[in-house]
């Protein structure tokens, strides 16, 4: 299914802080007791489009992915089986800073043939589990982390995990030379057609015609014009296959489901720079949580998620046999991958893996944002501390900033433990960013200035020209990494670091 850019990563050396990326899981492997689980990072091979491929991934006990019942702590022993350094980064999940996974943050990343143990009191719901050394996401290191609750080992319901993917039969270093030099492909507008990507942006500091324009008009961070949709860079590389559990479209994974079962799907982006919609077609879902934390349900045939992101949907389905699609459809462009909901002995007709029409882009007035409430939000308390993040950057030169500056250069966010710390993220360029934190779990507490009770989450997408407000209670005393999940836009600088002190 896949072939992979096999010149790892020199440069991603030095990038080492910034990494993030993901391997491959398709089974989650299941193991109960106190007993050590083991973990390895290795090579391996996929056929994706009928061509073999070198990738990345990690392997359980039992296959890819790991799955922790109620009550059993995450006791993992993780070895590199890589050729190359390499460590694991544990998304969602809040272990002591040591154990986070960020190299030299404050541990080095593991060396060929090195292996660490692992322990702490894992959070349940979906998560996953990625390197943190760039280009190697790029090249599939990553695996589903699905941790249950009490209440789901008791309930009947079918888990069903898709873990999606964006690839390239490139290296990285060649798909970031093509973004960068302006020939990464994309469709670049709101309407799915490319239009180029010469300068579309805010700069550096924050500043372009378009900001200003917005500004004029009152609209920062505010509802855009169909012109300033118009500008939007929605995808800024054609990736040569979308994956969905290491397949294609042209081989999906058939699961078999009994006739009036129950499912949840457990559904996480591991793409390094793709936002999909997820379309349950005939079947009604209810979303019930997102980055492992529930909501209130909210109905639906039609679900986006961003980079770095996980939605939990409940289906029932219907007491006849039949065959299901689960898709996942490319934001702004017409390419699908998915996996098919299927009984025993039911036919499976042939999918397309590209559409007549594009979807639309995801979320860009936040709309699915502001529908979604916490099933238990944070305690009531107003803010000790209130800071605004401005998110920028350009297409050419290809530059993603924080607060006008790039990976060291970077001014830490600082914050004291036990604070309630609300920040906001104003993005001033034309393209979005799912916003990531390490060591927290936050809430939305606003989108483009409007209070609400919104979701719990670890990684919030900010679409072009708006702004969301997240509210934290500031833990351990110590650095942890505040990123874009674009890997993209994290190679060229976008991250930095919220510090917290005693």
């Amino acid at each position: 299914m896949i072939t992979t850019r096999r010149a790892l990563l020199q440069g991603g050396a030095a990038l080492a802080a910034c990494a993030m990326l993901p391997a491959s899981p398709i089974l989650a492997a299941t193991q109960t007791g106190t007993s050590s689980l083991s973990l390895r990072a290795v090579k391996r091979t996929l056929e994706v489009k009928g061509r073999a491929a070198t990738v990345l991934g990690l392997e359980g006990p039992s296959g890819p992915g790991l799955t922790l019942d109620a009550g059993q702590r995450f006791q993992v022993n993780l070895t590199n089986g890589l050729d190359e350094p390499t460590l694991i980064h544990w998304h969602g999940q809040i272990p002591p800073n040591e154990q986070d996974g960020v190299p030299d943050m404050p541990l080095p990343a593991l060396q060929p043939g090195e292996n660490r143990a692992y322990d702490f009191a894992p959070r349940t719901g979906t998560f996953w589990m990625h390197s943190h050394i760039p280009f190697q996401e790029m090249q599939l290191l990553a695996a589903p982390l699905i941790v249950r609750s009490a209440a789901e080992m008791q309930e009947d319901r079918q888990d069903v995990v898709m873990l999606l993917h964006d690839f390239s039969f490139k290296s990285p270093e060649e798909v970031m030379a093509a973004i960068g030099a302006g020939h990464g492909g994309g469709h670049g507008g709101a309407n799915g057609h490319g239009h180029g990507h010469g300068g579309h942006g805010a700069a550096a500091a924050g500043h372009s015609a378009h900001a200003g324009h917005a500004a004029a008009n009152g609209q920062g961070g505010m509802d855009m014009s169909g012109a300033q949709m118009a500008g939007m860079d929605l995808n800024d590389h054609d990736w040569d296959a979308y994956l969905a559990n290491d397949r294609t479209l042209d081989d999906p994974q058939v699961v078999q489901v009994e006739k009036g079962g129950r499912v949840r799907l457990r559904i996480i982006n591991a793409s390094a720079a793709t936002v999909f919609w997820i379309e349950t077609g005939a079947l009604a879902g209810q979303l019930t949580a997102v980055d492992g934390d529930p909501v209130q349900p909210l109905a639906g045939s039609r679900f986006g998620i961003a980079m770095g992101q996980r939605l939990d949907i409940e289906l029932d389905l219907p007491a006849t046999a039949g065959n299901w699609p689960i898709l996942a459809r490319r934001e702004g462009a017409r390419e699908q991958t998915g996996l098919i909901l299927a009984t025993a002995g039911a036919s499976v007709s042939k999918l397309p893996d590209m559409t007549d029409t594009p979807a639309p882009a995801f979320d860009t007035d936040l709309s699915q944002e502001s529908r979604l409430r916490a099933a238990h939000p944070l305690p009531q308390r107003p803010a000790d501390r209130q800071m605004m993040v401005m998110l920028g950057g350009t297409m050419q030169p290809y530059v993603w900033t924080i607060n006008g500056a790039v990976w060291g250069e970077h001014q830490p966010l600082e914050a004291v433990s036990g604070e309630r710390v609300e920040i906001t993220f104003h993005n001033m360029s034309m393209m979005g960013h799912p916003m990531h934190l390490h060591g927290h779990v936050f809430q939305v507490v606003a989108v483009n200035g409007q209070r609400l009770s919104g979701a719990l989450r670890d990684t919030v997408y900010v679409p072009p020209m708006a702004m969301v407000t997240v509210a934290l209670d500031a833990g351990e005393a110590a650095r942890w990494m505040l990123h874009c999940h674009h890997m993209p836009h994290l190679v060229t600088g976008m991250m930095t670091e919220f510090q917290i002190r005693t």
